[in-house]
């Protein structure tokens, strides 16, 4: 009994871990969210170096996590609003607190929310954005859909992971994904989502010596 607790024990306590990567909560995922805010920046960068932001624009962060793809996003757009959603209340407060200052302007916003269903109209958003996060997404098809419908006529969706199946140091995170019970797809397979929910100009982006992927599309034209 004792050798089965000795190795069920560290299996609960990583399986415990990884939710927290899911979904924050408690001290415990206020610690992880500080790490994503560090280790996600060089990441969230590269990738927001695709798509050109306008100083106006409207912007939704899907899965904001810690707050600070907020952050950068505010910076590109200094005369725009920036919205953020989470579906962990962890992550909203840290995204608020991170950016407090933009909050209380009324510059950004952070509410409690999934993909789902988004809380926000129509054609609202000119630019939305998704960090590290499509892996959890309940029903991806779905709600790649729910992400066209808010997103402006011509209006640009970019997802940025760290990682795809096929990649850099894919043996590794083959592991790491199904133990994070986490969506892996392939260059060809992040490209045929975007297809079939109906975006245009479908394209992605790699890094050399990296696992890094940025993957585009826009939301057809009224004239599209």
């Amino acid at each position: 009994m004792l050798l089965i607790l000795r190795l069920v024990l560290p299996l609960l306590l990583i399986l415990w871990v990884f939710g927290q990567v899911r979904k924050p909560t408690g001290p415990l995922g206020r610690r992880v969210l500080r790490a994503m805010n560090l280790t996600h920046s060089t990441l969230t960068d590269w990738g927001l170096q695709h798509v050109h932001v306008d100083k106006n624009a409207t912007i939704l962060d899907v899965g904001c996590g810690g707050g600070r793809t907020l952050q950068r996003l505010a910076a590109l757009a200094p005369e725009g609003l920036v919205c953020g959603i989470d579906y962990s209340a962890a992550s909203v407060a840290a995204s608020r607190e991170a950016n407090a200052r933009e909050v209380e302007s009324g510059r950004v916003q952070v509410q409690l929310a999934s993909v789902v269903a988004l809380p926000f109209p129509d054609r609202t958003f000119d630019l939305v954005t998704a960090v590290e996060t499509h892996y959890y997404w309940p029903a991806l098809p779905a709600n790649m859909r729910e992400v066209l419908r808010v997103l402006k006529p011509g209006g640009i969706f970019v997802l940025i992971a760290e990682t795809y199946r096929g990649g850099r140091f894919n043996a590794v995170y083959s592991v790491a994904m199904k133990l994070l019970r986490a969506a892996y797809l392939s260059d060809a397979e992040h490209r045929d989502l975007l297809t079939e929910a109906g975006f245009t100009e479908v394209s992605t982006a790699h890094t050399p010596r990296r696992s890094w992927i940025c993957a585009m599309g826009r939301r057809p034209s009224r004239s599209g």
